[in-house]
């Protein structure tokens, strides 16, 4: 099973989105040395929790910070762009970094409703649900495949990265993603940590997949998982709480950077609702523990899934704390460059 790593380049209180965007590259360095597959970047618009609203803009220097991983987004939220731009910034990274870049695709917007709208380049009326159309035109440019008679036909071949291209991915939390992906014959990345019931949509996306798109001879499917590794069980838990006052913060409207964890513990304790001392699949949405508890928590997802990948993100207000969990679990897993890292030091 691979491992990969989603990275929302979360700011920590105290800390700034220019230094969040360094522990980024830091991370990223990481998880390059430790054998991590693939190092996604994430889209998020308006917020002051998250320091990352344009992966196009991340995987290039993330690209050249390291050596082997693949890198790519995670995903670019299409209903936002032109997918011409699209495809012409993706074959440009393609062709500066050849065999390494992918594109994950997504329909959401990222953002709040007021942020979506400031996102638009036409202000006159709301944006057209035209997603299939969107996403068929954007397979069209990478694949030089537009019907002769589309006035943009001619556009394909301009593609500066060719032949190089990016691994186009889909990805989703909702059966409607699933049935998109199959339909064109595409790998699909479902984000458990945002729907834990998504197993019957793989499931969905596998029986309906169709190798005659051209595109794939077999479904793929990888599995986003949230994860927090430490040393101990207890450890762990008590690290998640910043992300948990975060997002409970950000469901009432009031979106705050990540907060210190001493923090954090004290507002949930002042609501009586200590933080809990459970590790493992203690919500579903996230897997928290020892190197043991967390490694059979993410083998249980992925076969759930029947996932080849799973694909790791966790929101964690120390940096280093962020760095140990990735360490720890490339050890738990056995990856071989981490192993031989452990042994150096």
């Amino acid at each position: 099973m691979r491992l990969s790593v989603l990275d929302q380049s979360p700011i920590p209180e105290g800390s700034t989105g220019a230094e969040a965007l360094r522990n980024t590259l830091d991370l990223a360095r990481l998880c390059d040395e430790l054998g991590y597959h693939r190092y996604w970047l994430a889209e998020h618009h308006g917020g002051v929790m998250l320091a990352g609203p344009s992966p196009e803009a991340l995987v290039g220097p993330v690209a050249a910070a390291t050596e082997r991983i693949r890198v790519g987004s995670g995903g670019v939220m299409l209903p936002h762009y032109s997918p011409y731009k699209v495809a012409e910034t993706f074959s440009v990274l393609s062709a500066l970094y050849p065999g390494r870049i992918d594109l994950g695709i997504g329909r959401a917007p990222g953002t709040d409703p007021l942020t979506t709208y400031a996102l638009q380049r036409d202000r006159r009326q709301a944006a057209p649900d035209d997603f299939p159309q969107q996403l068929s035109e954007l397979l069209g440019y990478l694949e030089d495949a537009l019907p002769a008679n589309h006035p943009f036909a001619r556009l394909g071949a301009t593609l500066p990265g060719r032949p190089e291209s990016p691994e186009l991915w889909l990805l989703g939390s909702s059966a409607q993603s699933a049935i998109w992906a199959a339909q064109l014959g595409l790998p699909y990345s479902f984000a458990d940590f945002i729907n834990p019931e998504g197993a019957e949509i793989a499931r969905l996306y596998r029986e309906r997949f169709d190798p005659g798109a051209g595109r794939l001879q077999a479904p793929r499917v990888s599995v986003g998982v949230w994860a927090l590794c430490a040393d101990t069980d207890e450890e762990a838990v008590k690290l998640a709480a910043s992300a948990r006052m975060a997002m409970a913060m950000l469901r009432r409207g009031q979106p705050i950077p990540v907060p210190p964890v001493e923090k954090a513990v004290r507002w949930y304790e002042a609501q009586g609702k200590p933080v809990e001392t459970e590790a493992g699949l203690r919500n579903r949405r996230m897997v928290l523990g020892a190197p043991a508890t967390v490694r059979a928590g993410i083998e249980r997802i992925a076969d759930a899934y029947g996932a080849e990948e799973v694909i790791l993100v966790n929101v964690v207000h120390d940096h280093q704390a962020r760095r140990r969990s990735y360490e720890l679990i490339a050890e738990a897993f056995g990856l071989p460059a981490a192993a031989d890292r452990a042994a150096a030091a």
